[in-house]
C-alpha cells in the first residue's frame, strides 16, 4: 500500500487552496502529510465517501504523475526504515531511533536538516544575539552611555524570547521595545527631528565613534535577520508567524531611534 507523504502533498497543492484533500482507495497518508494538510487547513476525505464541497483535490482526480517512489535508506545509524522510532523526520514523517548527525530538532522530537529555513532563521538569531553582547562588551570598554547599553539590554531580551518561543512553538507577545509600544517606536522613527532635534539618522562615519558604529551594524543584522525569518515563515505567500516577523521590523526602527538619539545627545 503506498504512501502519501508530506513532501508529495507539497509538490501537488502548491497552487491550489482546496477544502478537502481526497485519498485515493488503496492508499495511506502519513502522519507528517496528516499535519501539513491540518497546518493549510485542508480537510481530509477517504475516496467514495460523500464530500460537500466542490472545491477539492484528489491525486487520481487530478490525473498528476506521481513522484518516482522513493527507495533510498534514511541516513542513520543501523539503516532501518522504521516506521516508528524516538524521533521523526518533519519532511518525510520517516522515524528514527537515533538522531542523524545532519539533523536537529525543530521542535519536540520532529528533526529537519540543519540547513532547513528554521534553523537558519535560528542561526541568525543567534549570531544577532551575540553580537549586542559583544557591542555592549566594547561600548563598556569605551566608557559611553550606559542609557545606550540599557536600550541593547532591553533588545536582547526581545530577541531572546522570540528564539524560545519559535523552539517551543509558542505565540511570541511584545508589546513594546526600548520603553516604546509599537505605535510610538513608527512615530519617533519617521519624526526624528519632533523627539531628537535632527533631522534624520547620518549613515556612520569613524569619527562618530566607536558606539555609533555599532548600532548601525546591529541595526543592518536585525534586517538581515528579518529577511530570513520571511525565508523561514513564508508559504505559498501565507505568513505563518506575522508576530515575529513585525517585531524584527519594529527592531529595526528601534535601532534607527537609537541612533537619531545617539546623535541628538538623547544619552546624555
Amino acid at each position: 500500500m503506498k504512501a502519501i507523504t508530506e513532501a508529495m502533498l507539497r509538490l501537488e497543492l502548491r497552487d491550489v487552496q482546496p477544502e478537502v484533500f481526497i485519498v485515493p482507495e488503496g492508499r495511506i497518508i502519513t502522519p507528517a502529510a496528516r499535519e501539513y494538510l491540518r497546518q493549510r487547513k485542508i480537510g481530509i476525505e477517504m475516496e467514495g465517501k460523500t464530500v460537500r464541497t466542490t472545491k477539492r483535490f484528489s491525486l487520481a482526480e487530478e490525473k498528476v504523475s506521481e513522484p518516482i517512489e522513493d527507495t533510498s535508506v534514511p541516513f542513520k545509524k543501523g539503516g532501518e526504515n522504521l516506521s516508528s522510532g524516538k524521533y521523526r523526520d518533519y519532511e518525510t514523517g520517516v522515524y528514527y531511533n537515533e538522531k542523524p548527525e545532519h539533523m536537529t530538532h525543530l521542535y519536540g522530537n520532529v528533526l529537519v536538516a540543519k540547513n532547513h529555513p528554521r534553523i537558519r532563521f535560528r542561526g541568525k538569531l543567534d549570531s544577532l544575539q551575540a553580537l549586542i553582547v559583544l557591542a555592549q562588551a566594547e561600548i563598556v570598554a569605551a566608557g559611553d552611555k550606559e542609557g545606550v547599553l540599557d536600550d541593547l539590554s532591553n533588545i536582547l531580551s526581545v530577541l531572546r524570547e522570540m528564539m524560545r518561543c519559535d523552539v517551543l512553538e509558542e505565540p511570541f507577545i511584545n508589546e513594546s521595545i526600548i520603553g516604546l509600544n509599537h505605535s510610538e517606536l513608527r512615530d519617533h522613527s519617521h519624526h526624528p527631528q519632533k523627539y531628537y532635534a535632527i533631522k534624520q539618522m547620518l549613515l556612520p562615519e569613524f569619527p562618530m565613534g566607536v558606539t555609533y558604529a555599532w548600532l548601525n551594524r546591529i541595526r543592518t543584522e536585525v534586517r538581515s535577520c528579518e529577511i530570513t525569518a520571511l525565508d523561514a515563515y513564508l508559504e505559498q505567500g501565507k505568513l505563518k508567524r506575522p508576530e515575529i516577523v513585525e517585531c524584527l521590523n519594529r527592531l529595526s526602527s528601534a535601532l534607527h531611534i537609537m541612533m537619531c538619539k545617539y546623535l541628538g545627545k538623547g544619552y546624555e
